[in-house]
This record gives C-alpha cells, structure tokens and sequence, in this order.
C-alpha cells in the first residue's frame, strides 16, 4: 500500500472485473459478452469513421447519437445522455444525485457488486435490501426512507427482474429520491422502464450496448430521463471530461441501434439457447435461477459452486463464482453459441455425474 494514496483509495475495495486470460485459449462464459458478432452495419460505420477527422474532438454532447436513441426509445434528445460505457453513467449518477454522507440509499444485498464500490469511493451511505432464500428482491424493501434507490432490472447475478408494474409503485413511493433502473440486461427478456420516462422526474434508466449489441469493446452506454436529471449528468461529465465517448463509438452505436433486424435476430438466439439449456440442466438436478438477462445462475446439489467453478476452467471453459453466503453454491454462466454450450454441458454432465 502505497504512503501517497489518499485515505479514500487506501480504504476502498475496487470492482474485480470478469478474467480476461491469455495464457490459453477458453470458452468464454464468464463476463456476459455477446457470443455473436457486432452488426455489419455498425463495423462499416466504423470503418468508415477511420479517416483524417480523428484529429478532431467528438462531438461532446454526441447529438446525432441521441437522436438516434431518442427516436428509437420514443423519447426527446434532451432525455438522452451518453457515457463511456454504462459503469461511467453510474458513477455519474453517484455524484449527481447521492449526497456524501447524506440519507442512505438503497439496493439490493445480491447484486451487481459496483453498486457498493461507487459508494465507497462517494462517501455515500447506504442500506442493503436482503434478498429471500429463492433470490427474489423484496418489493417493499425499497419503503423505507431513503436518499436514493438503485435497482438492477434484471438482476445481476441471479438474472431476476421486475415487472413494470412493480417499477412503477416503487416510483410513487419515492417521489423525492432518484431511481435508478440499470438495464444493463434488459434486452433478454426483461420489461424496460423506459415508457415510465416521460411520467416519472425521479426516474433514470441506465442503459448499455455492450451486451445486446455486441459492442463490450466500444464502451457505449446511455441515460435516459427527464431533461433536469439529464442536465445533472452533463455537469458531472463536464467538471470531469467533456469529450467521454469517442468518434468511433459514436458511428458504430449508432448504426447498431438502427440495425435493428440484426439486433433481433442475435437476442432472440441467446433467449433461444438460455431457454434450452436451463431446461438441461434442471433434467440433470441443478437448481436454475429463471432469467431475464443473457446469464443463468445455477446450482448443483452434488458439487459446490466453487467446485464447479474450478473443475470447468481445468476444462478450459471460464464461468463467473461470487463467494458470499447467499450465492457461493451456485455459478453464473454466460450464454455462449449453441456448440459453446453443447459443450458446456457435456462437461457439466462429466463433472457432476448427472
């Protein structure tokens, strides 16, 4: 540890990211990463945005992005934000909206581990919202008196979500705090808050195109909200970075969102295996979490999820394992291709004897 950290580093337990190794090669089930290609549509974009103009700044606030996104969702560019990725948008967020020492927020006990990172590194209190033992997220967990509420829809690691209806009461009960719907996974088969957008001030729905479409690599995320949330966001963005999404990112999101045969199709192949491999798997014993997200959370009853774990990367194939009570028993798996996964579960069948 070094004498020249601040007290707020030394104190703080940084986000581990999935692994990326690169000592051999593996199946990759581990960090939720599309199996399938970009659209072709949003690789030319970026192709073609390869030229001299890389000399020049981006557009700061990325209008024709926006647009873009706002046509697509149904919304007004000025309820569009856009970000490095949605991580940046959340620390954003924390800032814009989260009072250092202020009134705890709220977020689940089980879920996307960031959450309590950027609360470290903010200084901002917050409350645990206990999951029950079948990993749902008690609704009226999110009553109690509150500076702000985060909510992972679907959840993450468990691939769980609410129902808009749900969404929606949480919003009434908490007219006076921020709401925060990560959506990060969304596309898979959960219900977007995204209409409630317009009826709803202290509501803000974080958005990615790192997982539905293909772009990890791009780091493209946005925001979407009413314009005085949205306004929020640019102050952080411009007392930090101006110029944070690049203009090759801004050419290939673009034509991503408007591909939207492309997106289609690839969403509906992940849905199509996720549903054919949790059904496998629960014919072999295993406890599957049900799922909204391009993940399955699963448990076996005859081998522990760090086991599990373990035994699968000897195999070369690299899955997620979250050593807390609640969780250490199962896996998260990533959906891969159909022969990822076939093999996937013939390994699985190996291991377990199932």
């Amino acid at each position: 540890m070094s004498r020249y950290w601040s007290r707020t580093i030394r104190n703080i337990t940084p986000y581990v990211p999935g692994e990326q190794p690169k000592d051999r090669k593996y199946i990759k089930l581990n960090t939720n990463e599309n199996p399938y290609p970009p659209s072709p549509r949003a690789l030319e974009a970026i192709r073609n945005a390869c030229g001299e103009t890389l000399r020049l700044y981006p557009d700061p606030v990325g209008d024709e992005l926006r647009q873009t996104i706002a046509e697509y969702c149904g919304l007004s560019g000025k309820n569009v934000f856009l970000g490095n990725g949605s991580d940046e948008l959340l620390a954003f967020s924390f800032s814009a909206f989260f009072e250092p020492a202020g009134k705890p927020i709220l977020f689940a006990d089980v879920t996307y581990s960031f959450y309590t990172v950027y609360a470290a590194f903010f200084n901002v209190d917050y409350r645990l919202i206990p999951v029950d033992q079948a990993l749902n997220v008690p609704e009226d967990g999110y009553s109690r008196d509150n500076g702000g509420i985060i909510i992972a829809n679907p959840n993450a690691p468990t691939g769980r979500g609410f129902s808009l209806e749900t969404i929606e009461a949480i919003l009434k009960r908490n007219e006076n705090s921020v709401v925060i719907v990560d959506e990060a996974y969304v596309d898979f088969g959960g219900q977007s808050s995204v209409p409630l957008v317009p009826d709803y001030p202290n509501l803000l729905v974080i958005k990615t195109l790192s997982k539905s479409h293909s772009l990890a690599g791009l780091r493209v995320g946005y925001a979407l909200a009413h314009d005085d949330l949205i306004e929020g966001l640019t102050r952080v963005k411009d007392s930090f970075n101006s110029y944070t999404v690049d203009r090759l990112a801004l050419a290939g999101a673009r034509e991503a969102i408007r591909d939207e045969t492309y997106f289609q199709e690839t969403r509906s192949k992940i849905i199509q295996t996720r549903e054919r491999v949790s059904a496998r798997l629960m014919e072999m014993g295993f406890t599957v979490i049900p799922s909204q997200a391009n993940f399955i959370f699963t448990a076996s009853n005859r081998c522990h999820g760090s086991v599990l774990f373990q035994r699968l990367r000897e195999q070369n194939i690299l899955v997620r394992y979250f050593d807390n009570p609640k969780t250490d028993a199962f896996i998260r798996v990533t959906i891969g291709t159909d022969e990822e996964m076939d093999h996937f579960l013939e390994v699985i069948e190996t291991i377990t004897g199932a």
